[in-house]
């Protein structure tokens, strides 16, 4: 039979069948670990259901059209990141998570929650995107402003939720569905987020599969980006690359640079070029390591 996994819970996986529409419990082959294929949510499968008591095994993991190690999740076409005014977004985290969906054949987008607190952090990040085709979407899971286009935009597809804890995913999923998952919110004295998230986890719900991911706050660059390759993941820099003096450019600091002028001149974004040469930095870093 065939299905996708919904959850994993240490070497137990939940299964939705295709076949007759009924989640089962398995456990992965041994075969699987030597062809070193470890299950992700998301993944479609081969299986065989157990016998009565008896668990089924997870037998064949079908070839992956997207996948990310971080969040651990594969077949998703969307990966949206939840970003709020509180707590203080970490632009810098959803760069790097971006440049991870792209590199992972996913689509990435930024949906800016708690809008009902003020809508400057959506403008904000309009502005630093410019250029991009990067869509960015306003809700309040609070009010329920802006819930039903951004359902709308996830209709047919396989979205994953992503960010930083306490930023309303769960929230965030109760107001486009109906939900009632368990939401946190800030710790009083540090003012971080509470997991309620634990494990990623895959919904089926309303033609739509969604997944829920745990938050957290660091994430390293992916080995094996080439610093010479890096800014293609930057459309906006694409278009003017030509106009540089050194072909290739990497839009640091050499002189001549198109994508800096334009920058100095307030065409583009000086913070998204910022965070584009810290990132830079880190990719230059583990290119040199690269073989040690």
């Amino acid at each position: 039979m065939t299905g996708s996994i919904m959850r994993g819970i240490g070497s137990f996986y939940t299964v939705l069948c295709d076949e007759d529409g009924q989640e089962y419990t398995l456990r992965a082959q041994k075969k699987l670990r030597r062809q070193h294929m470890t299950p992700m949510v998301g993944d479609r499968v081969r299986f065989t259901p157990g016998q009565g008591e008896d668990n089924g095994w997870l037998e064949e993991i079908l070839p992956r059209r997207s996948e990310m190690l971080r969040p651990s999740v594969a077949n998703v076409d969307m990966l949206m990141l939840v970003v709020a005014s509180v707590p203080q977004p970490d632009m810098l985290l959803c760069d790097k998570l971006i440049l991870r969906a792209e590199r992972g054949g996913m689509t990435p987008a930024i949906c800016v929650n708690k809008i009902d607190l003020g809508g400057e952090l959506a403008q904000q990040i309009r502005a630093e995107y410019a250029g991009t085709s990067l869509r960015v979407f306003s809700v309040s899971a609070l009010t329920g402003e802006g819930v039903d286009t951004l359902r709308e935009a996830m209709q047919g597809k396989v979205t994953c939720l992503a960010g930083q804890s306490a930023v309303g995913k769960s929230s965030l999923l109760n107001a486009l569905f109906g939900l009632e998952l368990e939401t946190g919110g800030l710790s009083r004295k540090t003012e971080r987020g509470r997991h309620t998230t634990r494990r990623s986890e895959m919904m089926a719900i309303d033609g739509m599969f969604v997944l829920d991911t745990p938050g957290f706050s660091l994430l390293e660059i992916e080995d094996g980006v080439d610093p010479q390759d890096f800014a293609q993941f930057y459309p906006e820099y694409n278009e003017l690359a030509g106009g540089c003096r050194f072909q290739p450019c990497l839009h640091d600091r050499e002189p001549g640079c198109a994508v800096h002028a334009a920058v100095d001149a307030g065409q583009l974004s000086r913070i998204r070029w910022e965070r584009y040469r810290m990132m830079l930095g880190e990719v230059r870093e583990n290119w040199k390591g690269r073989y040690v």
